[in-house]
C-alpha cells in the first residue's frame, strides 16, 4: 500500500505519518510507502523509516509529476493558514485553492491512464461555517448546518470540499471531507493562523513564559486534541462509502469550551502560577476573525463512526504534557511545572 501525504513536514501531518507507520496497515492494508510532501523537510525521525519518501517544495510545484504515479491512499492536509489568507489573498488562492485543484486533476489524469482510484482524505475546517443575515449561525453547528464562511481560508476549504465531493461522483477519486475542530495544544512556535492562541496560552505559560490572549475569556470554540484528530482522519479513510453518509464535508468531534474553560483547567493541572502567566490583551484583527467562527459544533455522523471527543479540557491540557515529556526537551517546554 502506497500513501500520499500532503504537509507531511507540518505538526499533524508528521503526526499522522508516525501513526501510520507504527499502526502498518490502513483499511486492511500493509503499508510498504508513505510520500510525505511539504514546503520542508519532514522530522528526522520520520526520515530514518526507509518506508518513507520525502519531497520538498510546494505542492503546487509537484502535482504534474504526481500524473504518472498511483498512490492508494491520499491525506491531503497542506494548507496555508487561516492568518495567512486574510493576509495574503493570492497566497490563500494559491496554496489552498489552486494546488488542491492540480492535486485532483493529477489523480485524475493518473485513473483515466489505468491507475487504481484512490481514496482521498481532505482536512476541511470548522471555519467553512460563520453567520450570515440570511442564514444565522446556530449555537452549534452541525453536519447539516449551511456553511456560510466569513473568511478567504474558510472559503478556501469549503470551495475544495464541494470540488472533492464532485471529483468522487464522477468516480476520479473515492473523497471524503473531515472538518476539523480547532487542534490544540500544538507545539512549538506560533503560526499564522487566527486560532494559534488557542495552544499559545496553553504551551508558554508551561513553558513559563507569559502568553497574550487577544480575545475575551468568554469567547467559546470547538477544540479538539492533536491524537482525537488523527483518529478522526484515519477513521474516515477506513470508513466505507456507506458508513460516511454521503459526499458531503464530516464534522469531526469536538469540545465545545470557552476561553476561561481552557484557563480553569490550565490552573487545574498546572497550578495557579501558571495559569497567572496568561494576560489578555485584545487584538482587534483576530477578535474580528474570531467572532465570525462557531462557538461550539456537534458531530454526529463522526459519533456513528465511533469517534468520541474529550470529556474535559484537563484531558487535553494532559495529553500535551504526556507528549511533552517523552521529548528530549521536555525540560524546557514543561519548565513551569518541574
Amino acid at each position: 500500500m502506497k500513501l500520499l501525504i500532503t504537509g507531511g513536514g507540518g505538526f499533524v501531518g508528521a503526526r499522522l505519518a508516525r501513526t501510520l507507520l507504527a499502526r502498518g496497515t490502513l483499511a486492511g492494508g500493509r503499508i510498504e510507502q508513505v510520500v510525505l510532501t511539504d514546503i520542508a523537510p519532514p522530522p528526522a525521525d520520520l526520515l530514518a523509516d526507509a518506508r518513507v519518501q520525502a519531497r520538498t517544495g510546494p505542492l503546487l510545484a509537484q502535482t504534474d509529476a504526481l500524473r504518472t504515479e498511483t498512490f492508494d491512499g491520499v491525506f491531503h492536509l497542506a494548507s496555508a493558514v487561516s492568518g495567512e489568507c486574510e493576509a495574503d489573498f493570492e497566497l490563500g488562492l494559491r496554496s489552498n485553492l489552486d494546488s488542491t485543484r492540480a492535486l485532483l486533476d493529477a489523480l485524475r489524469a493518473n485513473v483515466a491512464a489505468g491507475g487504481k482510484v484512490p481514496r482521498l482524505v481532505f482536512s476541511s475546517s470548522v471555519a467553512v461555517f460563520g453567520p450570515d443575515a440570511a442564514v444565522p449561525l446556530p449555537k452549534l453547528v452541525a453536519d447539516d448546518t449551511l456553511p456560510a464562511p466569513q473568511t478567504s481560508y474558510g472559503t478556501q476549504k469549503l470551495v475544495c470540499e464541494h470540488l472533492i465531493a464532485d471529483y468522487t461522483r464522477k468516480g476520479f477519486i473515492d473523497g471524503r471531507a473531515a472538518r476539523l475542530m480547532t487542534v490544540t495544544v500544538r507545539p512549538g512556535r506560533p503560526n499564522g493562523a487566527a486560532s494559534s492562541f488557542f495552544s499559545g496560552i496553553i504551551r508558554e505559560p508551561l513553558a513559563g513564559v507569559e502568553s497574550i490572549c487577544p480575545v475575551s475569556p468568554d469567547v467559546s470554540h470547538p477544540m479538539s486534541s492533536p491524537a482525537r484528530t488523527i483518529d478522526g482522519l484515519i477513521a474516515v479513510y477506513e470508513a466505507s462509502r456507506e458508513q460516511f453518509l454521503g459526499r458531503l464535508g464530516m464534522n469531526l468531534p469536538a469540545l465545545n469550551v470557552k476561553v476561561s474553560d481552557m484557563l480553569d483547567a490550565l490552573e487545574q493541572v498546572a497550578g495557579r502560577k501558571v495559569r497567572q502567566l496568561v494576560r489578555f490583551e485584545r487584538d482587534e484583527r483576530i477578535a474580528g476573525i474570531v467572532a465570525n467562527w462557531p462557538g461550539g459544533a456537534t458531530a454526529e455522523r463522526a459519533a456513528r463512526l465511533g469517534l468520541k471527543p474529550h470529556e474535559n479540557f484537563a484531558e487535553i491540557v494532559q495529553q500535551y504534557i504526556d507528549d511533552c515529556k517523552a521529548l528530549p526537551t521536555a525540560a524546557q517546554t514543561l519548565k513551569a511545572i518541574q
